[in-house]
């Protein structure tokens, strides 16, 4: 058996506000770039533009709720999507 097909996203952050309850940033994967907006008190999700949106949403949004209290503003992280784009 072959194994999956991976493609590595890379995630800035670039605001974090416990007061708004929001995360703000950018993800990139496989040559595409998303802007995403995260409001955790809620667990909603947006991502733009939709252009792939369906390629990342998913998987971003595991990597945010895994990680939530260990992301920072100004930060750089990576997370692997069981895909390839």
């Amino acid at each position: 058996m072959s194994p999956l097909p991976t493609t590595t996203a890379y995630l800035r952050v670039h605001r974090q506000s416990f007061h708004d309850k929001c995360l703000i940033g950018e993800v990139s994967a496989g040559g595409f770039e998303w802007e995403f907006q995260w409001a955790f008190d809620r667990g909603e999700l947006r991502v733009e533009p939709s252009l792939g949106r369906a390629l990342i949403e998913d998987a971003l949004m595991r990597f945010l709720v895994k990680t939530d209290y260990h992301l920072e503003a100004g930060g750089d992280y990576k997370f692997t999507v069981r895909s390839r784009f």
